[in-house]
Parts: C-alpha cells; structure tokens; sequence
C-alpha cells in the first residue's frame, strides 16, 4: 500500500547549502587567480560537517591524508626516478607502493588521524602511477595547497554560518 502523508525524504537543508557555498567560494576565488579549482573544490565539501567539530574532523582528515600522501609520495617517486629516470612503469613501483601504504597508516595512526589514510593513500597512488617525472614535485605541493585552502574555507563558512545563527535567520525571514 502506498502511503502519500509521508514527508519527502529529500530536502535542501543547511549542510547543503554551506557546502556548496563553500564549494562555489573555492571556485570563485581560484577563477579570480587563473587556477583550476578542482582540488580546493574537492578539500571544502570533505571538510564540511554538520558543525564545526565534525568539519574539523573531516577536513582534517583529508588535509592531513593529502599531507602525508603527498609528501610520502614524493619520497617515494624520487627513490623510483633515481633507479628509472624515464619512468614508465616498472614492478619497483608495486613495491614503493606497499612500502608506502604501510608507512602511511603508520604515520597516520602515529599522529591521531586515522581518516587520513583513505585520502593518503589516493595522493599516493596518483603520485607513483599517474604524474609525470617533470611535474610529481609541483603537483604534490599544488595538491596540498588546493586542499588545504578549501578545507580552511569550509572551516570559515561552518564557523561564520552555525546552525543557531541560520535558525535565527531563517525564523527572521519565516515572519
């Protein structure tokens, strides 16, 4: 039997729209400055929670994984080119790349941020398998800037729009 007094399961509730305020803020900004905005895009809608304790630990997740990832990366893919200087792929890349993961949930666990091991691990593997030799420096910095640039901006729009504050407005519009 179908029940039509249901409410709709779907609503734009305030986490959307601060997340894509957020993310739109990202856009604008690297569009001002002639960058793709894809990474910083990326970092404000992970960092993004329902308060800010929750955006904190999301954000911190992603910045810290793209930190470490990208770093460990780095490391790892100057041990490689210094073998096989014209890259391609070769099986030394399977063994960095396990070496790597291991050092990375390591590390991670070392310091408190567990969640960061997902998005480690993605910088990680985009760094060994898909960057050229010319470019695994620039790119890796990039990636933790772009990141971290959109999780403080999803930081700011949590803090500057709380909850209690878009209640109030909302009641203020709702009279």
């Amino acid at each position: 039997m179908i029940q039509t007094d249901k409410k709709f399961p779907l609503h734009v509730g305030q986490r959307n729209i601060k997340t894509a305020i957020a993310a739109t803020l990202c856009a604008l900004i690297y569009y001002l400055v002639d960058r793709n905005p894809t990474f910083a895009c990326i970092g404000a809608i992970f960092g993004l929670g329902s308060d800010m304790s929750n955006s904190k630990l999301n954000g911190g997740n992603r910045f810290f994984g793209t930190l470490f990832g990208g770093v460990l990366g780095m490391l790892l893919f100057r041990i490689y080119i210094a073998f096989y200087p014209q890259a391609g792929h070769h099986p030394l890349l399977l063994v960095l790349l396990f070496v790597g993961v291991v050092v990375l949930i390591l590390v991670s666990t070392l310091c408190k941020w567990p969640g960061a091991v997902q998005p480690g691990g993605v910088v990680l593997c985009i760094l060994l398998f898909n960057t050229p030799v010319e470019t695994y420096i620039s790119y890796s910095v990039a990636r933790i800037i772009d990141t971290g640039l959109g999780v403080l901006m999803a930081l700011a729009v949590n803090w500057l729009l709380p909850r209690e504050r878009l209640d109030r407005w909302l009641g203020r519009l709702g009279k």
